[in-house]
């Protein structure tokens, strides 16, 4: 079974999936230069981190994926379902508050690098090498449980004509069932949504569960009509000195992002 690659460009190391050929990085919190409990390669910005910091890490991120700052879209996330379609015109400053609210875009424009942060929540990368489409979904417990992967699908193929079986999705690094403890109004939801499936991804603790964030995406993306997707095997949480964990850090702590890019 394939794996993700750990990847080093002068010291920012990142993730990617064997699947996707274009352009990708799952980042960890590795190669930066912020400080403190922003340590170092933090990509979200935060009142009390240095924005020249963010911005040096930016450009460092986007060295090895040969974009500028200048190339990428973000949204700000919700914890929703609303997919955003990306054309060039679309860029927004990075550095300045973003009016989109949308947990997923996608795109058939080259040199439009899609992002989404993370810190314990599920990244998904998506890419279509026929129709020559990307996305970038966000699915925390509540995006993953609204079925947030298939209704990125459904609008890859209903905006470019997709077809469900050619796209390749690619689950990055994220809090694993080994470390997300829940109540039982997350297991609901989950049964809710993937039915009997659903105890695939549950492991019951008395009146607690572990949840598996990364099995219920992947049931949901396989019943949408994709047959290649990539599992990545690390947790965010157990690996802390390597990735950001919003839970083991008790949301003191910066972002990794998930990023994609098409090139012409």
């Amino acid at each position: 079974m394939h794996k993700f690659t750990e990847n080093n460009s002068d010291g920012v190391i990142y993730m990617t999936s064997p699947n996707i050929i274009a352009p990708h990085a799952f980042t960890t919190r590795i190669g930066g230069v912020s400080t403190g409990i922003y340590d170092s390669l933090n990509l979200a910005q935060r009142a009390d981190d240095d924005l020249n910091n963010v911005i040096e890490n930016f450009t460092r991120l986007c060295n090895p994926l040969s974009i500028t700052t200048n190339d990428i879209v973000c949204s700000t996330q919700v914890h929703g379902t609303h997919i955003r379609v990306v054309k060039k015109e679309d860029h927004n400053d990075l550095f300045k508050p973003n009016s989109h609210h949308a947990d997923g875009m996608i795109t058939n424009t080259p040199g439009v690098a899609l992002l989404v942060f993370t810190a314990d929540c599920v990244p998904i990368l998506f890419y279509d090498p026929a129709k020559q489409v990307i996305g970038a979904v966000h699915a925390g417990w509540r995006g993953t449980v609204a079925d947030i992967a298939s209704i990125t699908i459904r609008k890859m193929e209903s905006e470019f004509g997709c077809i469900p079986a050619e796209i390749k999705a690619a689950v990055g690094p994220c809090i694993s069932k080994c470390c997300y403890e829940t109540d039982s109004d997350v297991a609901e939801a989950l049964r809710h949504v993937l039915f009997t499936d659903a105890e695939k991804c549950l492991t019951q603790n008395e009146d607690k569960y572990f949840v598996d964030l990364k099995e219920a995406n992947r049931l949901l993306l396989a019943r949408a009509g994709l047959n290649d997707i990539m599992i990545s095997n690390e947790c965010t949480s157990c690996y802390c000195e390597k990735y950001w964990s919003h839970r083991k850090t008790n949301g003191n702590r910066g972002s990794q992002g998930a990023v994609i890019v098409l090139h012409n």
